[in-house]
């Protein structure tokens, strides 16, 4: 039991499990970060992405991240990182993000998966199990998912877990401008 709550927190489906993202989980994952989670087009993050970086800069602007999302915890903002982790070993991160959710009651979601298990219906799941920990276990109201249009693996998933889309934006990747899809699943749904 870590002394910091959120790394406590667990969910498990029958093939993967989401682990809150002690060090010790991230420094298992940070093999999956050296080698690139993504390395050609379509580029699925937006700006700034330390994920784009070269490395070592990749990994340590990785862990930075992480470690500043988990200081950064109050009433108004949290965010819950876990490591994916299928057979024992660590293929990803699936985040679950509140703001105000204390008057909203409304999530985000952000995940990424390692390229080696991509495409086997992983990210559906994970993303399922964190939607549970959002509507069963928080008691959220809505979801939010969004993806730039050229990232059909994310926007599949959101269309077959039932979310609607809820307009589009335009945000930049690697430094050029890019349209996002934005996704909304409410509880009834």
């Amino acid at each position: 039991m870590s002394m910091y709550p959120p790394l406590n927190v667990q969910v498990h489906t029958p093939r993967l499990s989401l682990l809150g993202a002690s060090d010790e989980r991230l420094e298992r994952l940070l093999p999956t970060v050296r080698k690139g989670v993504v390395t050609e087009p379509p580029w699925p993050f937006d700006d700034p992405m330390s994920l784009y970086e070269d490395s070592p800069e990749r990994e340590w602007g990785w862990l930075r991240g992480v470690w500043r999302g988990r200081g950064r915890v109050s009433e108004s903002f949290w965010r819950l990182y876990f490591v994916v982790v299928v057979g024992g070993e660590p293929v990803g991160m699936q985040d679950l993000i509140g703001a105000d959710f204390a008057a909203f009651g409304t999530v985000t979601t952000f995940s990424w998966l390692s390229p080696h298990v991509r495409g086997g219906g992983l990210g559906k799941e994970m993303r399922q199990a964190v939607l549970h920990l959002a509507f069963e276990g928080l008691g959220a109201r809505e979801a939010s998912s969004d993806a730039f249009r050229d990232n059909h693996a994310s926007n599949r998933i959101s269309q077959a877990l039932g979310y609607v889309p809820n307009g589009v934006t335009w945000d930049t990747r690697r430094g050029e401008p890019a349209q996002i899809q934005q996704w909304r699943l409410t509880r009834e749904r």
